[in-house]
């Protein structure tokens, strides 16, 4: 696959203007996460999302996330770095955006130099580089984009996530058509393997409350949106 040797071979690339939003304060809403997490520890992970247009209501705290996301707990602090694409309540126009968010910034960065719509699939990697830096990158236009390059306190492993994120601004639910991830890959060194049942091991759970998780083939293929 081009993608992937285009991916291990990139050294460099440069980051396009980018907007910073602080982290919102979500305490009085409710989470739906939506997908899978190793229990291991991989160098990386790669896949490809579809872009969907969720009924996120304008001037709340809802959001849909669909994201890759790299994470390390130590000393009881949770450190992670993560990519994909949201559209968020509180910003964007009803627009779906790529987006980042690590925790050294703790704030979401959208880059809308990348414009999105309804249908569109998009690649996005996630992947330990050097020296405790982690990098995010998103295919666009035949070539990878970096998103954002943070040192991060992982190492060089990671446990490593694919997820549909849903947050609702109180009570009620919101509508979600099926969202697709597919392709799903882990990254040990210079290799990727498939994210396989057999080869990948993992902690998955099924739907929550109003949404359904579908697994075509678990954990590289699947589907998640309102049931």
């Amino acid at each position: 696959m081009r993608l992937r040797r285009r991916l291990a071979a990139t050294a460099f690339c440069a980051v396009l203007l980018v907007a910073g939003e602080p982290a919102m304060s979500m305490a009085s809403g409710v989470y739906h996460h939506l997908g899978a997490g190793t229990t291991g520890e991989w160098s990386g992970v790669l896949a490809r999302l579809t872009v969907r247009d969720p009924g996120v209501r304008t001037g709340t705290h809802d959001f849909v996330a669909t994201r890759l996301m790299a994470k390390r707990e130590s000393d009881g602090r949770l450190t992670w770095l993560e990519a994909g694409w949201a559209e968020t309540g509180w910003a964007g126009g009803d627009k779906q955006r790529v987006y980042t968010y690590d925790t050294n910034r703790q704030a979401w960065t959208f880059y809308d130099q990348y414009a999105l719509a309804p249908g569109d699939q998009i690649w996005i990697s996630i992947q330990a580089a050097r020296d405790g830096v982690w990098e995010a990158w998103l295919w666009w236009r035949e070539r990878w984009q970096l998103l954002t390059s943070q040192r991060l306190p992982m190492g060089a492993r990671a446990q490593v996530e694919q997820y549909v994120e849903v947050h609702t601004d109180g009570a009620g639910a919101i509508d979600v058509p099926r969202i697709a991830v597919d392709n799903v890959q882990v990254k040990d060194g210079d290799a990727l393997r498939y994210w396989r049942q057999d080869d990948v091991p993992t902690a998955s759970g099924g739907g929550s409350g109003a949404y359904c998780l579908d697994w075509a083939t678990r954990f590289d293929t699947w589907t998640a949106g309102t049931c």
